[in-house]
């Protein structure tokens, strides 16, 4: 019988994990996907899953890689994931959650893991599972793979504005533009073009059975403030519910009141507070 409450779960511990993943679709979402695609064979992907719990019990998990990301985490198990964390060198490069774990996670770990580059305390995590009442864009559509070429400046565009550094910094972008092919190539990528110039953009960034996360969303700055923005998110949710998942949801920065408008229009609801802690 286990009796330490934190340990690094595998394949075995599957279905109590996607059992924690059920609880919140929404905050779960990223991890969810990896899940589903990699099970939890951590060499087979680029992190771990650990969880809490009493026995073989599983309570509350974090996935440690790219990004730390707490799932259902109640604040004893917060605790312990941190202790543990704090004895290794930071990997990740962001945390991101539901708010209550990840400033907790972050109160806990930045003794060790040094500064952070912003830490962005509440961002609504918004929902919508129905058609948007207002008329969507039908010039917003998916975008084809011969037009990646064409995305792509407005992808590193949003991306820099979004994180605050550019996405070309650490491999000329090549990483990257070879995420942006593959979102194109799956399906999940929109644009409105005005001929060969992207005017919006977005992208389902995590699809899984319960849920599909829009992220990248962006506007050129010569067309924001026409209302063009929330007939073009209309065209992507309503394909989005219809095509992808029976929902569709994100989250914003608090600050961001023109996008929280926009989200608003199209019939997104709150779902609780996200935050982020970027290094």
């Amino acid at each position: 019988m286990l009796t330490v409450p934190i340990r690094q779960l595998g394949e075995s511990e599957r279905a109590q994990v996607e059992r924690v993943l059920d609880r919140d679709p929404y905050a779960g979402a990223q991890l969810a996907e990896r899940v589903a695609s990699h099970g939890l064979s951590w060499w087979r992907s680029d992190g771990r899953i650990f969880g809490y719990g009493p026995g073989r019990r599983v309570e509350s998990i974090v996935w440690s890689g790219a990004h730390l990301v707490p799932v259902c985490s109640t604040p004893a198990a917060t605790a312990a994931f941190a202790e543990l964390l704090g004895t290794e060198p930071r990997i990740c490069s962001s945390i991101i959650g539901r708010s209550d774990a990840v400033l907790d996670l972050w109160d806990r770990l930045g003794g060790h893991w040094g500064r952070a580059r912003d830490v962005r305390p509440h961002q609504p995590l918004l929902v919508a599972d129905r058609d948007p009442s207002i008329a969507a864009d039908p010039e917003v559509r998916l975008v084809r793979p011969s037009e990646v070429d064409a995305l792509f400046p407005a992808a590193v565009s949003m991306y820099t504005e979004e994180v605050g550094v550019s996405p070309l910094l650490d491999d000329g972008g090549r990483g990257y533009r070879r995420r942006i092919a593959e979102l194109v190539k799956g399906k999940r990528a929109y644009a409105r073009f005005l001929g060969d110039r992207v005017i919006f953009k977005a992208e389902l960034a995590i699809v899984t059975n319960r849920t599909t996360q829009v992220q990248g969303v962006w506007v050129d700055p010569e067309f924001r403030g026409q209302g063009l923005a929330a007939p073009a998110m209309a065209a992507v949710v309503r394909d989005a519910l219809q095509r992808v998942s029976p929902s569709v949801s994100l989250y914003v920065n608090d600050y961001n009141t023109a996008a929280r408008r926009v989200y608003a229009k199209c019939g997104f609801v709150s779902a609780g507070s996200f935050a982020t802690v970027l290094f």
